[in-house]
């Protein structure tokens, strides 16, 4: 299943920051070509990569003032790896966390979902968020959570995938946000979905039903958006004046024979690859 991604980005630095960005696709995917770039008028820079417990690539510069442009592309050449999950992986991705509160919706979902578990309760919350819920660009905000989200039955990718962890999580099941490249996903950007933990293996819900699953690039992984923002900075000033996202099948992939097939049914058991 061959894939391309790419990501451009122009940041417009006010005063000296230290800048990390997380674009590039995870330390398990399997890639023919791969290039970032960090450029501000004729200087390179050459970041630090960090990678964390789940594979997910951090970069790492410190940004003098300026415009910095960003440009990434990755040909994917299939399925990533599998890894096993943890222990602590589990036990950490019960807790409730800054924007998945399952804490404050756990009575909600209690009532909501009783007597389901399995692949039927992974469905049920994945239906009742689709259902209840309003795709709307522009109209949430960064700040918003789960609990936001419940209330105003509006959001985009990242708090449709924060309420269904948040419900997960208060019906005792592992769940956790992952940020990815989305070929077909319209409009065009970095896309969020949930992953729920299930008889040994982490299970990908898209409430948003915008992208087919099986498509899917992970970029990064963790217990909310906090965790898998492709650009966060401290200690100065950062504009972004420009991004542009890309993902799409390699030209000439539809001749090959492990190109999804079909519609993805919603109700399927589907992994990232």
């Amino acid at each position: 299943m061959p894939r391309v991604v790419t990501a451009e980005m122009d940041l417009e630095i006010w005063s000296p920051v230290d800048l990390i960005l997380q674009v590039a696709a995870t330390r398990h995917t399997p890639l023919a070509e791969e290039s970032l770039t960090l450029r501000q008028g004729d200087r390179e820079y050459t970041p630090a990569e960090i990678v964390d417990q789940n594979g997910s690539r951090l970069h790492r510069i410190t940004g003098e003032a300026g415009l910095l442009e960003l440009r990434y592309r990755a040909v994917v050449t299939g399925p990533a790896a599998a890894t096993e999950p943890r222990d602590l992986e589990t036990i950490t991705y019960l807790r409730p966390s800054r924007y998945c509160q399952s804490d404050e919706v756990f009575a909600q979902a209690r009532r909501q979902f009783r007597g389901l578990e399995g692949a039927e309760l992974l469905t049920a919350v994945e239906d009742f968020v689709a259902s209840s819920t309003t795709y709307a660009p522009g109209l949430s905000q960064g700040t918003d959570s789960a609990v936001t989200t419940l209330m105003t039955g509006q959001g985009v990718c990242r708090d449709y995938a924060h309420v269904v962890i948040a419900l997960l999580r208060a019906m005792d099941v592992p769940a956790r946000y992952t940020a990815c490249y989305a070929p077909g996903l319209e409009p065009m950007d970095f896309h969020a979905v949930a992953e729920a933990y299930l008889d040994g293996a982490w299970y990908v819900i898209d409430a948003t039903r915008l992208a087919d699953r099986r498509s899917l690039v992970r970029i990064a992984t963790g217990r909310d958006a906090a965790d898998c923002a492709f650009l966060s900075y401290h200690g100065g000033a950062v504009g972004l004046q420009h991004l542009r996202v890309d993902a799409a099948w390699m030209t000439g992939a539809a001749a090959d024979p492990d190109l999804p097939g079909g519609v993805d049914d919603h109700r399927a058991l589907v992994r990232i690859g």
